[in-house]
């Protein structure tokens, strides 16, 4: 048994507690006790700690840092996850954005990796207008982006702002595209685990003259606690090219335009209603 674990303070421990979730997914306190040389009891106490910050969700016997039904995960988790399929949907979004334009982008990884994109300078002038607090960190600087950022109540889970303020602070623009990602989709229905995502994303589509559905291919065929929105909302749903025939049948059967994003060594494949 290591007593490396042992040797450290609590708040160290802690976060590489964290960092060792967020990598694997999920484990077991036994596990992670022997790993760092210290007691079940320890933990414990280092997990209930953990899952009041929000980073990971604690079940019977061990941790998790990863998506249900209910819980979304937490934002540095979702940033290792799926990074060549939002990559490829990132750049299939980035032949909707002209120079001029005012464009929104929700707190999903899969906008941010617009956000990095537009980092390179390559489509300017442009206003671009999100509450995702790594992307105002990305856009902040950068020569030629107007950047508005939208307030409200912090949420360090998410990373972005939120709340009733951020629902109003929404509704007073009108975008030329709105850039979002859920959860889930099924069944005609884009689905996310928590209600308080919910009234901004749709605040977000509301403020939109057209949007555009990020999604890797892990949310297709998928549900979750509550409904965003029907499919029929969006303008464009993009996908990467690891979707599965029966799940692009289900977006045909509901009438989605789609356009499905190859990755690297993929090909690119189209289909609407």
């Amino acid at each position: 048994m290591s007593s490396s674990g042992a040797q450290r303070g609590p708040a160290a421990r802690q976060a590489a507690l964290a960092e060792q979730v967020l990598a694997e997914g999920s484990a077991t306190a036994a596990e992670l006790a022997e790993r760092f040389g210290v007691s079940l009891m320890t933990i414990h106490r280092d997990l209930d700690e953990l899952e009041r910050q929000g980073i990971v969700r604690k079940f019977r016997g061990g941790v998790t840092a990863q998506p249900s039904g209910v819980f979304e995960s937490n934002v540095q988790y979702r940033l290792k996850t799926m990074r060549a399929e939002k990559a490829a949907v990132a750049g299939e979004a980035m032949r909707l954005i002209e120079p001029g334009m005012a464009v929104m982008l929700d707190d999903s990884t899969s906008a941010l990796e617009i956000a990095r994109r537009l980092r390179l300078g390559g489509i300017t002038p442009l206003t671009v207008v999100t509450n995702f607090l790594e992307a105002i960190n990305l856009l902040s600087d950068q020569r030629g982006i107007h950047l508005m950022a939208l307030g409200g109540d912090y949420d360090p889970l998410h990373s972005s702002f939120l709340g009733v303020s951020c629902v109003e602070a929404i509704g007073q623009l009108r975008v030329d595209v709105c850039f979002a990602s859920t959860s889930a989709v099924h069944g005609g229905y884009a689905y996310h685990q928590e209600q308080h995502i919910v009234s901004v994303k749709r605040a977000m589509l509301d403020s939109a003259a057209r949007n555009v559905l990020l999604v890797d291919h892990t949310k297709l065929g998928r549900v979750a606690l509550h409904r965003v929105v029907p499919l029929s909302r969006f303008d464009l749903l993009l996908v990467d090219d690891g979707a599965s025939p029966e799940a692009l049948r289900d977006l045909d059967e509901h009438q989605a335009d789609y356009r499905v994003c190859a990755t690297k060594g993929g090909d690119d494949r189209a289909g609407a209603a």
